[in-house]
């Protein structure tokens, strides 16, 4: 088909395209090296599957509610891998005259009437994705407008022009058909056209060189935009974290020399790749607690302006230069974005290329904090009374046990062979509403007959808070201590009122074994085999067995507020609702939050923010306790303390404090007649 003299040109086409793509490639690459290890490599084979079925099934644009999106960028995937190759024939045909791919199969029959279908599809998922960036214009749109127009036409420019060589290669090689419909349907117009032969075999020409160096420049283009996702999403999908979400990883204190992230090159390769594979869709924007509420912080924003500074900064983070390397509170983020963040998980949940931003603003706290210490003026409080007391509240920790006064409840000191140690928390033991749903469940377990003890004195903090407002020293501190008494009583179960407690206990103090060199390797054995339970999960179980008899079903109008900790960091979704359901007998009007589940809005208070000043824009639990209300309900259920708080607040600042927020155990002592 081609002259040697065009084979040449191909071939310096091909060449050009090759370092025009690989050049940027590589210059990401040695960026994303330079970041600090991280262990991903485990379970390669499931790795590779999980990545190939979430990408190549495209579950990972269809996973939440922007449906049309996700279809139409479903289209696109598709009508790419055709084109790919297509592109792929179209380049060997140059060199092998009359080559096609798929020979005289079947298959090849199929692809011919496919790659037309997708021509199709492809040009409606354009048109509707430019729409709406460019008319509707969401928030979540805002960047990258000029990448995404040009992409946009490139694409545009590849489709009409494989239209324009299909339709006249079949009317050049009718046999070239095949079951190409929409190509043949075009090339029969130029049928009627009347074009003489030699007119249609040029024009069979030139449209073979026109979209050949359409696509070629299309390729060349794609590692210098956004759309380098393409490659770096689903290589990131394949890294993705496979460990509990609600797990954030913790510093070796021991032998570290920078705590924290205050450059670029503190985060791990994980984090930097994350910064490439962003679609800079906006869903975890729009999922986004604090951005809904006018705070500072924009998840998307985040890993956008990263992005920008590894670029911006590539030479210095290349070379590993500390003393050029700019610090990212300086050039990056600011401290309004990182210290509004809740750690809700609802941009993890709805990221298509499982990027992890809670890990990134942890990071960037701990540096603050331990590195630099600047943190909100008021958490001076906060570390000082936790550091003395061992808990938030500041109260002496010898009052930790005080509100178990008249109920009979014993110690593991006093009985070290108990089934059960429920781990009542720093909530629960100090504060006033949190007390209520301690002697609540303790009523309940002993209503059941269950074999259980407290800590009491000994129990110190779990550190959620601590941990996730980046002062990670003390929260080591607090779960040494607490894993060596649990390690001296053995214990075997545990049950825990609070999902944040529960979420620490379960997923982050087993990590944090390897980091204590205190412990003997039979005891990280015995830590690491611990159940943890929580409340809601035990009370499932305690009717189930028929131990708890419910004698007194409860009506009303109900609504649920999932916490984040407990449904979306720990899948924790059917215990509450099963519980309700066995309670109320039919006798109650449920009702379902839009931001329900897995999706749930955030209370404000994870994060370590509980303790802190929100002044910006609307309060996060305000705004959580108008969308509950908007459902008229007379009860609000919750299984957590600090949602319990935040929805409280919310409702006095409504001036609806008719509604009641209870926990689960608080209601089931009601319907047990306790």
């Amino acid at each position: 088909m081609l002259t040697p003299l065009e084979k040449i040109f191909l071939v310096i086409i091909i060449l050009a395209t090759a370092v025009a793509f690989f050049l940027p490639v590589l210059v990401k690459i040695r960026i994303i090296l330079a970041g600090q290890p991280k262990a991903r490599f485990s379970s390669l084979g499931r790795r590779f599957l999980d990545a190939f079925t979430k990408v190549f099934f495209q579950r990972c644009t269809l996973k939440n509610e922007r449906v049309w999106t996700g279809l139409m960028h479903v289209f696109i995937f598709y009508g790419a891998l055709s084109f790919d190759t297509f592109t792929l024939n179209h380049t060997l045909e140059g060199f092998i005259p009359n080559f096609y791919l798929f020979g005289q199969t079947g298959f090849g029959l199929v692809f011919s009437f496919l790659i037309d279908l997708f021509a199709i599809l492809v040009m409606v998922g354009i048109g509707f994705l430019a729409f709406r960036r460019f008319v509707i214009r969401p928030p979540a749109y805002e960047t990258s407008r000029l990448d995404s127009a040009i992409i946009y036409l490139l694409i545009t420019a590849a489709t009409l022009s494989f239209l324009y060589f299909e339709s006249f290669a079949i009317a050049h090689h009718p046999a070239t058909q095949r079951w190409a419909f929409l190509g043949g349907w075009l090339s029969s117009l130029i049928q009627k056209a009347n074009l003489s032969p030699a007119l249609i075999a040029q024009h069979f020409k030139i449209s073979w060189w026109v979209h050949l160096i359409v696509v070629y420049g299309f390729i060349a283009y794609v590692p210098h935009s956004k759309y380098f996702h393409m490659f770096a999403g689903p290589v990131n999908v394949f890294f993705r974290n496979d460990q509990a979400m609600g797990a954030l990883p913790h510093l070796d204190i021991e032998h570290s020399e920078v705590f924290g992230v205050s450059q670029a090159i503190d985060f791990t390769w994980k984090d930097l790749l994350d910064a490439f594979a962003c679609v800079e869709c906006g869903r975890c924007q729009d999922a986004c607690p604090a951005y809904a509420t006018e705070k500072a912080l924009s998840p998307k924003m985040i890993i956008y302006n990263l992005r920008r500074h590894l670029l911006r900064n590539k030479k210095e983070i290349i070379q590993h230069s500390r003393e050029a390397l700019p610090s990212l509170m300086t050039e990056c983020f600011t401290a309004d974005e990182i210290w509004s963040c809740t750690t809700c998980g609802a941009c993890l949940h709805v990221c298509p290329v499982e990027i992890e931003h809670i890990p990134k603003l942890v990071g960037l706290r701990q540096g603050e904090v331990l590195m630099e210490g600047r943190f909100p003026a008021e958490l001076n409080s906060f570390f000082r009374n936790v550091e003395t007391n061992s808990n938030p509240w500041g109260i002496g920790f010898a009052d930790r046990a005080n509100w178990t006064e008249g109920l009979g409840v014993k110690t593991l000191a006093e009985h070290p062979e108990a089934e059960y140690l429920f781990w009542v928390g720093c909530a629960f033991s100090f504060d006033e509403a949190g007390q209520k749903i301690a002697r609540s469940l303790v009523k309940l377990f002993q209503a059941a007959g269950v074999d259980f003890a407290i800590l009491g004195q000994e129990e110190k903090c779990c550190g959620d808070s601590v941990k996730r407002l980046g002062n990670e020293y003390l929260y080591q501190l607090l779960a040494q201590e607490n894993l060596t008494n649990l390690a001296r009583y053995k214990v075997k179960k545990i049950i825990v009122g609070c999902p944040h407690g529960y979420n620490t206990l379960k997923n982050e103090y087993p990590q944090l074994l390897p980091l204590l060199p205190d412990l003997n390797e039979e005891d990280k054995k015995l830590l690491q085999s611990i159940e943890v339970i929580h409340h809601s999960q035990f009370l499932e179980y305690l009717i189930t067995t028929g131990r708890l008899k419910l004698k007194k079903p409860f009506s009303g109008r109900v609504i649920i507020h999932d916490s984040c900790y407990l449904s979306r960091h720990n899948q924790i979704i059917a215990s509450p609702r099963q519980i309700l359901k066995w309670a109320g007998q039919n006798q109650v009007t449920w009702l379902e939050a839009e931001n329900s589940r897995e999706h749930t809005f955030c209370c404000g208070a994870g994060g370590g923010l509980m303790w802190t000043e929100e002044t910006q824009g609307t309060r996060i639990n305000r705004q959580r306790t108008r969308e509950l209300l908007s459902h008229q309900p007379e009860i609000i259920i919750s299984a957590c303390p600090f949602c319990q708080t935040m929805l409280s607040d919310g409702l006095k600042d409504e001036n609806r404090e008719d509604v009641r927020v209870l926990d689960l155990a608080q209601l089931l002592t009601e319907v047990v007649a306790i």
